[in-house]
């Protein structure tokens, strides 16, 4: 099983980015978990597309293409998701009937230094992939909180709490995955 994921943060040590690490590093067996970095990737502009899409955006459709599930590790801003992880799924529904991630199994998770961990955020991509119509596991969530606490220096997850949680995840998106594509 092929999974794409990506952290709606551009930020290098990003608490998403290092969550997103440790996903790839606690996949279960037959899990391939492959980070696809959005730095590259330019606001959504129509007209752009019109001309083609930009070679960065091109990559990361085939990306979604050749995945069989897709994990968003979105961060909060300002109570919502990060204009980056909106920009990600605007250039991912795109064209509306070709759209890659249209269909798509996918899974959101996110850290935050702060108390509520994701929860706004999750609800407001949760929204977006149901309006593009990629199915969204909805338990269990994960949300990390207070991830200051949970990170080392290093951006290594060392909270065993949140690494058995992780696996829990992990295994029920697996089987989450294995089943919307039967």
């Amino acid at each position: 099983m092929k999974i794409l994921a990506f952290a709606g943060s551009l930020r290098e040590k990003s608490f998403n980015k290092a969550l997103l690490r440790a996903v790839r590093d606690l996949a279960p067996d037959g899990m391939d978990v492959e980070i696809f970095d959005l730095a590259g990737i330019p606001l959504f502009n129509a007209d752009l597309e019109a001309e083609g899409d930009p070679e960065s955006v091109a990559g990361f459709k085939k990306a979604i293409r050749q995945a069989d599930g897709v994990l968003i590790a979105s961060p909060e801003y300002n109570h919502g998701m990060t204009g980056v992880t909106k920009n990600a799924i605007d250039w991912a529904s795109r064209p509306a009937r070709e759209a890659p991630i249209t269909g798509k199994p996918a899974g959101i998770l996110g850290a935050s230094p702060g108390v509520t961990g994701t929860a706004r955020s999750q609800d407001q991509v949760r929204q977006s992939l149901k309006s593009v119509n990629a199915p969204c596991m909805s338990h269990p969530e994960l949300l990390v909180f207070r991830a200051k606490e949970k990170f080392d220096e290093d951006g290594n997850l060392t909270d065993e709490s949140t690494l058995k949680h992780l696996e829990k995840y992990l295994r029920a998106f697996s089987e989450w995955v294995e089943k919307i594509n039967r």
